[in-house]
């Protein structure tokens, strides 16, 4: 598949995310975050209000709290966009170490020049507030994936040193409070997840390379092993469910992606990909799986009951891909990558189109798709939400073009030395207008600008013809900006609800109320 280079800009940063997993059911919610965020339950302030749960972690209780918003729709950006913290709610008695909240995150890193050459850096969308619900932060260590149904939710948490190998299943008592049912420890650390709330059954998939499956109790206080997968030679990446083929798909650090048959627990087939992989996702009609993995590649193959054929691969990003989002409904793929970009892949349309959407400033991390709105939730590390209006008939950046002159000015680049002779002048540095593609120079660039409907949130350098030709209708943002104030690593979105889940890296999952966004 073709699409434009305008996102190229950025140079890949960071490391590739460890294939950790967030998950919920149709009805439930779950929340990750980076960060044990305490929450005042001092009264209120003039402005909008939204309720939230509050769990201090450790020994505490939780308490019953309300987040102050600033007044006017979270649906428009209404405020600025480092918001502090909200002030900590004073301890009854004092809490381990672990349980204490670490401090206050500084504001979020300005968005890098695009271009470069002491160009200042583009103004940011401006950001909304969203009011978290935070469940007891009982995890010593990094929270890595989660699920949950109607009244209930599940913690996996792992670390590095393997410090805690735990699964934990936290139940929503009468009071509205979060208390543990299950606490069970696993034989290595726990990688990823996934839940399906019709069976209660949960695969989790460990840092051994196992997959080991439970069933879960109608009441949510028992889990009793059913079977295990020996999958993997090392650390499962990715685990996913399919309830009406009863398979079991999942991928591995050993660069292997296979299927299990989940009655006779009988390994299918398997295939090798060219990098481990960090994103799978399935379609039940066609029965096509899709993998994207670290070196930004994604493939596509079509699964039998015991084979699978490639059908093709394409490479849009320019770093490795982080997480993947498939809708059924309009048969559209969406993929995350550490590039900072997301990118609409049109499977059904058949026709190569890829739409590229800038609005974070580090990796992105997680996506969940809401089908009823067509809207899509993105997370980075930079700790922002977008929510993205798909609704809205985008176009496709252009292909940047080669040329050894100003494609405006006619001034020559600095590597075309004959011209630089000819005319006796200094090269100059050769940019690209993100709405044309031309290569101009800095002096014919000099303008930057939001362009929305082809995915750049963000003011971006254009040359001075298409900036005069942009209207104010073309500038109006497609997509609303939140600060989790945590660096999120996974997440997933309960359309019935409308509550978002997300998990970080400060042993926290946090429930937030996105009814007011996502609507």
């Amino acid at each position: 598949m073709k699409r434009g280079r305008g996102g190229r800009a950025r140079q890949d940063q960071g490391r590739e995310g460890e294939g950790e997993g967030c998950y919920l059911d149709s009805i439930g919610r779950l929340f990750e975050s980076d960060q044990h965020i305490p929450v005042s339950s001092a009264g209120r302030v003039p402005g909008t209000e939204l309720r939230a749960r509050v769990g201090t972690g450790g020994r505490e209780g939780n308490t019953e709290a309300r987040l102050p918003v600033a007044e006017g729709s979270l649906a428009a950006p209404t405020v600025p966009h480092t918001q502090g913290r909200p002030s900590a709610a004073p301890r009854t008695h004092s809490s381990p170490t672990w349980a204490r909240p670490s401090r206050a995150r500084s504001q979020r890193p300005p968005a890098r020049p695009r271009g470069g050459g002491g160009v200042p850096a583009p103004a940011e969308p401006a950001v909304n507030p969203l009011p978290p619900a935070l469940p007891p932060a009982g995890h010593r260590v990094r929270v890595t994936t989660g699920a949950g149904s109607v009244g209930t939710f599940m913690k996996v948490s792992t670390a590095p040193l393997a410090v805690s190998r735990t699964v934990r299943v936290w139940l929503k008592r009468d009071s509205g409070q979060y208390w543990p049912s299950i606490y069970h420890a696993m034989p290595s650390p726990c990688s990823c997840m996934s839940f399906n709330p019709e069976t209660r059954r949960l695969s989790i998939g460990l840092d051994n390379g196992t997959i080991s499956e439970f069933v879960l109790s109608e009441d949510y206080n028992k889990m009793t092993p059913v079977k295990n997968y020996q999958a993997h030679q090392s650390r499962v990446t990715m685990v996913l469910f399919v309830l009406e083929l009863e398979w079991v798909l999942s991928t591995g650090q050993d660069k292997q992606f296979a299927w299990h048959c989940s009655e006779s627990g009988q390994r299918l087939g398997g295939y090798r990909t060219s990098a481990v992989a960090s994103g799978l996702q399935f379609d039940v009609e066609t029965r096509h799986v899709f993998i994207g993995d670290h070196s930004g590649q994604v493939t596509i193959l079509k699964l039998e009951q015991e084979n699978c054929t490639l059908l093709t691969s394409f490479r849009g990003h320019t770093g490795g891909v982080t997480a993947l989002c498939w809708d059924p409904v309009q048969r559209m793929l969406f993929s995350g990558s550490s590039d900072h970009s997301v990118i609409m892949w049109d499977i059904g349309g058949r026709k190569g189109t890829a739409i590229e959407l800038q609005g974070h400033n580090d990796k992105v991390q997680a996506l969940s798709y809401a089908q009823h709105t067509r809207q899509l939730i993105s997370c980075g590390g930079d700790g922002g939400i977008v929510v993205w209006n798909m609704d809205v008939e985008r176009q496709e950046t252009p292909e940047w073009l080669d040329s050894d002159s100003c494609q405006k000015c006619d001034q020559p680049f600095f590597w075309n030395f004959k011209q630089m002779w000819d005319s006796k002048k200094i090269g100059l540095r050769q940019h690209h207008c993100r709405k044309c593609g031309k290569a101009v120079c800095g002096k014919c660039s000099s303008k930057r600008s939001s362009i929305p409907l082809m995915g750049f949130e963000f003011e971006v350098r254009v040359c001075d013809s298409c900036h005069e030709a942009i209207t104010d209708e073309e500038r109006a943002p497609t997509a609303t900006f939140h600060d989790s104030k945590h660096n999120i690593v996974h997440v997933h979105f309960d359309a019935t609800r409308g509550w978002l889940l997300t998990s970080g890296t400060d042993k926290v999952i946090k429930l937030w109320d996105m009814t007011p966004v996502v609507s």
